[in-house]
């Protein structure tokens, strides 16, 4: 964590015993949290945290002159000597009437330390991240568009809009490039390859934590698909979804979010009612998911690089958010088998679930369901309940 301060005195306690007393102050709460504080201007904010030590009576004007260099939320420090505690509550009352938010971190070095973390943890939480939309959403997915500006109240998520041509022409300046993945046509390891790489300068050139991409139309422009590319950044922390589902975007995005997980996105291809059993498959998943794999075609288009892998035999959860955001599904289970049907996508399992999954032919979300491992229901309940959603 990186940690700056800066501090507001009145020119009546500059001692050097007064400069020691808030150095030990500041070395305490360092060594408790295992890192460094450093000093900074007022105007200096590259940091996890910001801190303002209110060092003693006597600043409030000093403070009140400078609020313009500085930035909410304005987390006073203070000591507690020296009538330190007294002006941080004089600044923050002034702060309070202004509407600017502001908090006194006062008590034991412990206490400090703990509510400085929770401070970090909480602003890191908040950072609006971008996700980027190459194409639009697949034709067929005609309940899969989504109102932007909720999904940034909601979220801290702005979609991003990027050409298909921009990712191609990325791909074409790249496709000279060859790579030794054994096991499968070369010249089709080669241009999914190629296509990863355009992929991670896409990412880089819009700051992206993830993407969905118009994957379809790759078929006749390039003559491969994303489906090698997804699964290796998803595996390497970057969520990817396929043919443009923005719904699942957020949903795979939320997972790593909340549970720093991968997650598989599948098409539901069977639901069993009276045994309360789901099939899904998809041509794509995270290879750090699975405990091994093969390389196959694209099953629609039966080219390209898919990826059939072999899940774990596990508990998962199942979640989905609906696209008006109103409402999401989640459900939990076991995958009990891993399936080869060659009239579906090629990576495919088969849930036992402990919900009624009734619900998924009244009043579905939406195609696409994503997958991933471990008891998390209750937690995505809470969450969403919170910003007004219903399952």
């Amino acid at each position: 964590m990186k940690i700056k301060i800066s501090t507001f005195s009145s020119y009546l306690h500059e001692s050097s015993v007064f400069l020691k007393e808030n150095e030990d102050f500041i070395n305490s709460i360092a060594d408790n949290l295992s890192t460094n504080i450093e000093y900074a201007n007022l105007d200096d904010y590259d940091c996890d945290l910001k801190l303002i030590l209110i060092a003693s009576g006597g600043s409030e004007n000093y403070f009140l002159e400078n609020i313009n260099k500085l930035k909410e939320p304005y987390y006073l420090l203070t000591t507690g000597k020296n009538n330190s505690l007294a002006a941080s509550l004089e600044i923050l009352t002034y702060l309070n009437n202004h509407n600017l938010d502001g908090e006194i971190l006062h008590g034991s070095i412990d206490y400090i330390s703990l509510r400085i973390k929770e401070l970090i943890k909480k602003d890191n939480k908040d950072l609006v991240v971008n996700l980027g939309i190459i194409g639009k959403p697949s034709d067929w997915l005609i309940s899969s568009n989504l109102d932007r500006k909720k999904v940034l109240k909601l979220f801290n998520i702005k979609l991003i809009d990027i050409s298909l041509d921009e990712l191609i022409a990325l791909y074409k300046q790249k496709e000279s490039f060859s790579y030794n993945l054994a096991g499968y046509d070369k010249k089709e390891l080669d241009k999914a390859n190629n296509l990863y790489f355009a992929f991670c300068e896409i990412r880089s050139r819009y700051n992206l934590a993830g993407l969905t991409i118009r994957c379809f139309d790759l078929l006749d422009t390039i003559h491969t698909t994303g489906c090698f590319s997804l699964a290796e950044m998803n595996a390497k922390g970057i969520t990817g979804t396929c043919e443009g589902d923005i719904s699942a975007l957020i949903s795979m995005y939320l997972i790593k979010k909340w549970f720093d997980q991968s997650s598989f996105q599948a098409n539901p291809s069977k639901i069993d009612v009276d045994n309360n059993v789901i099939e899904l498959a998809h041509c794509t998943c995270p290879f750090d998911m699975i405990s091994s794999f093969k390389y196959d075609s694209h099953f629609e288009s039966g080219i390209g690089v898919a990826i059939k892998g072999e899940f774990f035999e596990k508990d998962v959860t199942v979640f989905r958010l609906s696209s008006n955001l109103k409402r999401f599904y989640v459900g939990e289970g076991k995958i009990i088998a891993n399936l080869n049907d060659p009239r579906q996508c090629r990576s495919q399992i088969r849930i036992k679930m402990n919900d009624d999954i009734s619900c998924l032919l009244r009043e579905p979300c939406g195609n696409h369901h994503i997958v991933f491992y471990g008891h998390h229901k209750d937690e995505i309940i809470n969450n969403l309940y919170k910003l007004g959603m219903r399952n």
